[in-house]
């Protein structure tokens, strides 16, 4: 029996359901429970597959503002700065970038107020030259994931 493409229909069928029993997908895929485990455990090995965590509406919770944060930082100051954003429980995703700014950052508030001390405590850090901040009027589109294309 060949596994072409198991992994990528195990990925798939997790993104349509991640709390899928094992029971299921080997039904669903064609193999057994104990080739789906072992497959599963080492997508979770290599990383491929981080968790299986809920998605959370944070709106629905009263987190009605989103932010999205463009800064400029002080060259050396990079790891410890996207280090000290990482850990800031409201963000909810930082990266470095190329182009005009070093750090985009995403962050979620109850309220202007709660996005305002955020944005004021990052001016407040020596180490950003510049920022600039759009509040998110409308999401389209969030926590989107693909499904991955299986080898022909």
């Amino acid at each position: 029996m060949t596994y072409e493409n198991l992994d990528r229909k195990l990925i798939n069928a997790l993104l349509g359901n991640g709390r899928e029993s094992l029971r299921s997908l080997g039904e669903e895929l064609d193999v057994s429970v104990t080739t789906v485990s072992n497959h599963l455990k080492d997508l979770e090995a290599e990383g491929v597959i981080n968790g299986y965590t809920p998605i959370v509406d944070y709106g629905k919770l009263g987190y009605d503002v989103t932010t999205v944060m463009h800064l400029k930082v002080e060259g050396s100051a990079l790891p410890e700065l996207t280090d000290r954003l990482r850990n800031e429980k409201q963000m909810v995703s930082v990266y470095e970038t190329t182009g005009d700014y070093d750090i985009i950052a995403i962050g979620k508030f109850k309220n202007t107020d709660e996005m305002n001390d955020q944005i004021k405590a990052l001016l407040s850090d020596v180490d950003i030259r510049e920022s600039n901040t759009s509040v998110v009027l409308n999401t389209v589109n969030e926590h989107a994931q693909f499904e991955l294309d299986l080898d022909e």
